[in-house]
């Protein structure tokens, strides 16, 4: 929205004039140090005029890059310890990364910094992950939220299996995804390895029996069935969506789970095979794969965004 600041003019008439011609300025409250500057709301004109899902909307964030803690509940009350990573600008999609059982939300920190494209980069993990090599470049103009946490009793890997307790904390990480300032609340993204890709597709599609726009989809890198219910069960729920949702499924031919991925099915379901010695959920990000397995990761984000 654009501001107009009026000067006094020495003459009356020009300044009548003028300010019957123009719209009047409007209050911006001056943030103090401390504080997230506001956005001015948008006039009815602006809003009348809704973005499609999907569309790049290119108004800076105010949030800076770096990522910021965030703490929200699952469903029984406990707590649960998050990572949001703010887009460039505003409205963007929001992905949703769960981590494998070996491993907690530091597991997709590059991936997580990769996707942002706000030239950050950590350096907490091995040193593969900081080989600019290991990342398609992302087309211009092209940044997304990220939200990664940490399953309970999961910091620094997962000690013993708790199925029903993680499917309840992936439903919750959703919900708060949603409610992270600057995002668009109906382009959620579920992308989850191992246990956490049975849990993407599982809160995708439980969030989608509540609410029709709660998730775009879910990609899961070597789900296994791991939590108490079956895979292709849940691409059925979101094949059945209305409207449908796509499920992507990453996986080795040798890994002894992959059978998992091999029995879904649905018009909307695409699974990605590579044969190169049982590699399982992280391990399948990997630079020596052809076709890249995060290309294929682009590839689906376009899909479900539809850019």
């Amino acid at each position: 929205m654009r501001h107009f600041t009026f000067r006094i003019s020495l003459i009356l008439g020009l300044a009548v004039l003028l300010s019957s011609c123009l719209p009047p300025s409007a209050d911006v409250e001056t943030p103090g140090a401390n504080q997230i500057p506001r956005l001015p709301s948008p006039t009815p004109e602006e809003t009348s005029q809704p973005a499609l899902p999907g569309k790049m909307v290119q108004e800076p964030n105010p949030l800076p890059p770096d990522p910021l803690e965030v703490v929200f509940f699952s469903e029984d009350g406990a707590e649960l310890q998050g990572m949001f990573f703010p887009a460039a600008t505003l409205d963007q999609p929001v992905v949703v990364f769960m981590h494998w059982y070996q491993g907690d939300q530091g597991e997709w920190e590059e991936i997580a910094y990769w996707l942002q494209n706000r030239g950050s980069s950590g350096t907490q993990r091995g040193v593969p992950w900081l080989d600019p090599s290991w990342f398609p470049a992302l087309p211009s103009g092209t940044s997304y939220n990220i939200l990664t946490f940490t399953f309970r009793e999961c910091e620094g890997g997962c000690r013993q299996l708790a199925p029903e307790e993680w499917l309840g904390d992936a439903r919750a990480s959703l919900e708060a995804a949603r409610s992270l300032q600057g995002v668009n609340p109906d382009l959620v993204i579920a992308i989850g390895a191992s246990i956490g890709g049975d849990a993407a597709v599982s809160s995708c599609a439980a969030a989608l029996e509540t609410d029709p726009d709660a998730c775009l989809g879910a990609l899961s890198l070597s789900p296994g069935s791991y939590l108490g219910q079956t895979y292709s069960d849940q691409v059925a729920k979101l094949e059945n969506a209305t409207p449908p949702r796509p499920a992507w499924c990453f996986y080795d031919q040798s890994d002894p789970d992959a059978v998992a991925c091999e029995e879904a099915g649905g018009s909307l379901y695409h699974q990605e095979a590579w044969s190169d010695g049982n590699l399982h959920g992280m391990h399948l990000i990997t630079s020596t794969l052809d076709p890249l397995p995060l290309s294929r990761l682009l590839e689906f984000l376009d899909l479900v965004t539809g850019n």
